[in-house]
């Protein structure tokens, strides 16, 4: 079981003297994908996103993240958590040393612990990172044991429980695969040593990289300290293709469920309600099934969300009502005990306290003031073709049903728009605003029209 804690679901480690570097360029070729594996997704958030919120949490003073050739869209997401933090390029790639070798110019100058991670093991926690930082060695290799240890490197120990070596699966002895104590890959290295080692790092191997595990012996031939320490399985899962990409998505959404059930929100059907990392829930919200919360979403206190309802980048305050069948688009922001209704859809719109659209109804570019009702099957005509319009809404409003408003276009307090009508101009505040032509009543028309069509289809079956 993987559980969050904290503000953005992990405690603030204060530390000092501490960078890090993230490697991130392979190609993540078993994810038959033109998108760097680390861009991909999981509980709306990139898997770089994750490791980088983690580690942002022990308060870096440096951050280094080391990209492959083309993959420019990384930057972006770095500086999103870290604004300062440098992107190195690994031109070739030729190995984890080789990859944190290209991060020694732009740290040139950095005292302190070096923390490595690995940009494809998003459900690592800033809680393992911290304990991996304080252990009180030269450098700390975090661990792991795994239920079935096949095919992972194993620690090798000496008597006194020092890391003396990294033992790959097929270098290991019958004796050394009975360990059970796993390597992840990240480590913490002083920065004095880790410059020192990492040039001594060779590349007689069957790849002909530079492995980082390597380190480990050279730590322990120069006569330093290595030691270790341990997290559970489930942090250290790495993606390597997309079936690793939903189970890391689905542990993260078992996590989420948790949490937010654990901080007061009822889910009446947990296993289909869908959270992205940065959801924000408050207290006594139901969510019935099938909700989806897109990146960018918070919720105030005592909101129903009924079922099969999409929400992302909007935030709903206290007491409102959304769905069924809603979907509120980035930049909504519903007022508080609004109701927002089946087949309404709400985009970079705000709508007013107690304000209601509660059926088959868009909602764009506009504001809705306070206690407005909107009518069914109402649209706001936000785009001309080039621009979008603002359509304003004042407070009081009755908007009847089938009413389209061209933006830009005002409406004043407490006017009254007749259903059916297409409002192009502005409306003062207390006036009826009213579109459709005359209604014309013909007196029996429909039944002789009946009668006509009937004996001309009798006349053509006779003939």
């Amino acid at each position: 079981m993987l559980v969050f804690w904290g503000t953005d679901h992990f405690d603030t480690v204060e530390m000092s003297g501490l960078a890090i570097i993230v490697l991130a360029a392979g190609k993540g070729t078993r994810m038959k994908s033109g998108l760097p594996k680390v861009m991909h997704r999981a509980a709306g958030r990139s898997l770089l996103g994750h490791v980088l919120r983690a580690a942002r949490d022990l308060a870096p003073q440096r951050a280094a993240v080391v990209a492959g050739p083309g993959m420019e869209e990384m930057a972006a997401e770095a500086h999103a958590v870290f604004p300062l933090a440098d992107i190195v390029v690994q031109a070739e790639r030729k190995g984890t040393g080789d990859a944190v070798m290209m991060a020694r110019k732009v740290l040139e100058g950095f005292v302190g612990s070096i923390l490595i991670l690995y940009g494809d093991v998003p459900l690592i926690s800033s809680k393992t990172l911290h304990n991996l930082t304080v252990q009180a060695a030269d450098m700390t290799v975090l661990a792991f044991k795994p239920v079935n240890p096949s095919g992972y490197g194993r620690l090798i120990l000496d008597n006194s429980g020092s890391v003396i070596a990294i033992r790959e699966e097929l270098d290991a002895t019958p004796e050394e695969r009975l360990i059970n104590l796993c390597n992840s890959g990240i480590i913490a290295i002083s920065s004095e040593l880790l410059w020192e080692l990492l040039p001594r790092i060779g590349n007689g191997n069957a790849k002909g990289e530079y492995y980082l595990t390597d380190l480990v012996e050279l730590c322990a031939g120069a006569g330093r300290t290595c030691t270790y320490a341990v997290c559970p399985e489930a942090e250290v899962a790495g993606v390597n293709d997309r079936m690793q990409l939903a189970g890391i998505e689905a542990t993260l959404q078992a996590a989420y469920r948790r949490m937010h059930m654990l901080n007061g929100a009822t889910l009446t059907a947990p296993e289909t309600v869908y959270f992205s990392a940065d959801t924000v829930i408050g207290r006594d919200v139901t969510i019935e099934p099938h909700v989806v919360f897109g990146p960018g979403v918070s919720i105030g206190d005592g909101v129903e969300i009924l079922a099969f309802s999409h929400i992302e980048g909007a935030s709903v305050a206290s007491g409102s009502r959304i769905g069924p069948f809603a979907r509120l688009r980035p930049g909504a922001e519903i007022g508080a005990d609004a109701h927002i209704g089946n087949f309404v859809e709400v985009k970079k719109a705000q709508i007013g306290k107690g304000a209601k659209v509660n059926h088959l109804t868009y909602i764009g570019d506009a504001r809705v003031g306070p206690k407005t009702n909107i009518g069914a099957g109402t649209i706001t005509c936000n785009y001309d073709g080039f621009d979008k319009h603002l359509t304003d809404i004042g407070a009081d409003v009755f908007v009847g049903s089938n009413t389209a408003l061209v933006a830009p276009v005002k409406v004043g307090d407490g006017a009254s728009i007749a259903a059916g009508s297409v409002i192009t101009r502005d409306i003062p505040a207390g006036a009826l605003a009213i579109t459709r032509p005359e209604l014309e009543v013909k007196a029996s028309w429909a039944t002789r029209y009946r009668e006509i069509k009937r004996a001309q289809k009798a006349a053509r079956n006779k003939s």
